[in-house]
């Protein structure tokens, strides 16, 4: 069984290889108990040598089964994974042949560490399309023939049927309304900030949820041929295309190997010194150079979690270094996600109420989001009395009030009510209007805010080389625009779907660009996928965006993109510090022994030698751990009234 329990299929770990992974965590944990008596025993006790001797012998013992069964299962079954299990293998054998039993005990600790950071990028676009899958697995309630309601599994759903949908709930397939008005949450889907009114004869989609209203939903696409199952079948398809990540030690690996047996048996055929054949073994044992990768990626993986974010493979910890684009969500990832007032454009000041309180007095009666933001403005005054309040879903609400009639609705609302009015040019995500006894008393402009630190991230982004910027979103060009402009955005594609964000990242790259990919909804996990690395917002995205992406931010704070791309620079130097002085140490220390300048205790010497090339491998690592990006304290802008 191979240290590096790779997945098959198209499934997940089964319960077979989660419980091999685990005994070999729990191997490693018991050697690195006994290294640790071993030290003890050798420095704290007198005449503690011998047991201390003992003690690393059954360390290395313990570790050494697995191992060296991998090593065989390679042999038999071999891979690019196999490969380095025979590296492992030939370094545990050279380091028992040499007595360097500390050695052979660390080396397979170490490696099973890497190989489970390793497990998690192989099992993350599993994870994704698993999480599509399940986004929908729920029940809902089946109109009968006979007026009554079934209540069944969404699986069970065909097209035809007519599916009740309550407040609260998903739509569970795709579908068109036949009854009821509401406003629906269609952001994780399509990326529009602001909720979908439907009425009847709408087109609704799974995956939606339903803020309102009662809706009776006749389903007309179910399974794959569904908004989410088209989308699963693409992310399907963008896992295939993405290229596989090289690692530089493993693509050697075959190479390598053959190169040290020939080097040890020309070495023996030569000088007929079994001494000198085994201090090339010993000395040719990459104990440095396996231990080049995995000793930065844990140390990188470390400190990235320290500043929020969570690598699920340390391999794009070197694919974050390359990133040459940005291709990013607005909606949640560049904003808030919630609307706020942007602007008050007073037309009519004459004689009543306060025109704010008002309009928060009839934004309090409702709770569609758009009244939920005006109902804000009122503050801490008591709210105006309104009497025979009247919500028409979607387009507003209207009340009686001590001045006359009220109306706070949409534009297409006041032009049913017969309140003439011009309305202005749209600049903001949500236009509306206010009247009062037949008199427009005002427009409210609201839209989604941008998040504080969003245009110093982006300007962060581009010091780094990242000046090719595209912002992608399902909303609309009124909303997007402004927004691109004010972070120094240069390129906008408004009301996209999945698959033409999916298309846009895909331009990126045969434009021969390395896209960062960053979003947090269902509509953004195609491209999350699809891009060089992508980056799931995790505080607040949704499961399939965080299981589709390489990387999630816990933290909220864009800024945090930036140091992620730091921190892979870094490592990619420190890895190739890694690499150099893992490969210059073992050639250099190779050709001593095999010219056998290592003299008669060549093989102790090797031993010696190599684990100090060891040491400054891990030592280099180490210097990682230093590594910080303080983040100065964000400064809120005042909203604008």
């Amino acid at each position: 069984m191979s240290l590096c329990c790779t997945p098959g299929g198209n499934g997940l770990l089964s319960p077979a290889e989660q419980r091999g992974l685990r005994r070999q965590l729990l191997l490693a944990i018991c050697a690195v108990g006994l290294l640790l008596l071993a030290a003890y025993w050798q420095f704290a006790v007198d005449n503690g040598s011998a047991l201390a001797q003992w003690l690393t012998a059954a360390a290395a013992l313990l570790m050494a089964g697995p191992a060296l069964r991998a090593a065989w299962h390679s042999l038999q079954h071999p891979d690019l994974h196999g490969m380095t299990d025979l590296l492992v293998a030939l370094a545990i054998i050279g380091a028992w042949a040499s007595g360097d039993l500390l050695s052979a005990a660390l080396l397979p600790i170490l490696m099973v560490l890497g190989h489970v950071l390793e497990e998690r990028s192989l099992l993350g676009s599993q994870e994704a399309i698993q999480a599509l899958s399940t986004l929908t697995r729920s029940r809902s309630r089946r109109l009968l023939a006979d007026g009554s309601y079934e209540d069944i599994d969404n699986s069970q759903l065909r097209s035809g049927d007519c599916v009740e949908v309550r407040p609260g709930d998903r739509i569970p397939a795709d579908g068109m309304v036949r009854q009821g008005h509401s406003s629906l949450d269609t952001s994780a889907i399509t990326g529009e900030s602001l909720p979908q009114d439907v009425t009847s004869g709408s087109q609704v989609y799974a995956g939606a949820v339903n803020l309102q209203g009662l809706l009776q939903v006749e389903i007309s696409q179910v399974g794959e041929q569904s908004a989410l199952g088209r989308i699963t079948a693409l992310m399907r398809e963008a896992e295939m295309a993405k290229p596989p990540i090289t690692r530089l030690v493993e693509g050697h690996a075959g190479a390598y190997l053959g190169l040290v047996l020939a080097l040890a048996a020309l070495c023996w055929f030569i000088s007929r010194d079994t001494q000198a054949m085994l201090a090339v073994l010993v000395a040719a044992c990459p104990c440095a150079l396996v231990l080049a990768t995995p000793a930065a990626a844990v140390a990188g993986v470390a400190v990235a979690a320290r500043h929020g974010i969570l690598i699920r493979g340390t391999a794009f910890l070197e694919e974050l270094a390359d990133v040459s684009a940005l291709v990013i969500d607005k909606t949640g990832t560049l904003t808030s996600g919630q609307l706020s007032l942007q602007r008050v454009e007073v037309l009519d000041a004459g004689p009543g109420p306060d025109i704010q309180l008002l309009a928060a007095s009839l934004g309090a009666s409702s709770s569609h989001p758009v009244s939920r933001a005006l109902a804000t403005l009122a503050g801490t005054q008591p709210l105006l009395p309104l009497t025979a309040v009247q919500e028409m879903a979607g387009m507003g609400l209207q009340a009686n009030t001590a001045w006359g009639p009220a109306v706070l609705g949409r534009p297409a609302l006041l032009q049913q009510m017969g309140i003439s009015h011009l309305p202005p040019a749209r600049g903001a995500a949500s236009l509306v209007g206010l009247a009062l006894d037949g008199r427009l008393l005002a427009w409210f402009h609201l839209a989604d805010t941008p998040r504080p630190e969003a245009a110093e991230a982006m300007q962060q982004l581009r010091q780094l080389g990242l000046q090719r910027q595209l912002l992608l979103t399902g909303d609309h060009a009124a909303a997007a625009e402004p927004l691109a402009q004010a972070l120094g955005i240069e390129r906008v594609v408004a009301q996209v779907l999945p698959a033409g964000k999916l298309a846009a990242v895909q331009a990126e790259i045969s434009a021969g660009y390395r896209p960062l990919v960053v979003g947090d909804g269902i509509n953004d996990s195609l491209a999350l996928k699809a891009g060089a690395v992508g980056i799931a917002m995790g505080a607040q995205a949704a499961d399939i965006a965080v299981a589709a992406a390489d990387v999630v931010l816990i933290s909220k704070d864009l800024r945090r993109l930036a140091t992620a791309i730091r921190l892979s620079r870094q490592c990619r130097r420190t890895l190739s510090l890694n690499v150099a002085l893992g490969l210059g140490w073992t050639a250099l220390l190779t050709l001593l022994a095999a010219l056998g300048l290592l003299g008669s205790a060549g093989v102790l010497l090797a031993a010696l030698l190599h684990n100090l090339s060891s040491l400054l491998v891990m030592a280099n690592a180490g210097r990682l751990l230093r590594f910080q990006d303080r983040l100065p304290a964000l400064v809120t802008p005042p909203s604008t009234s």
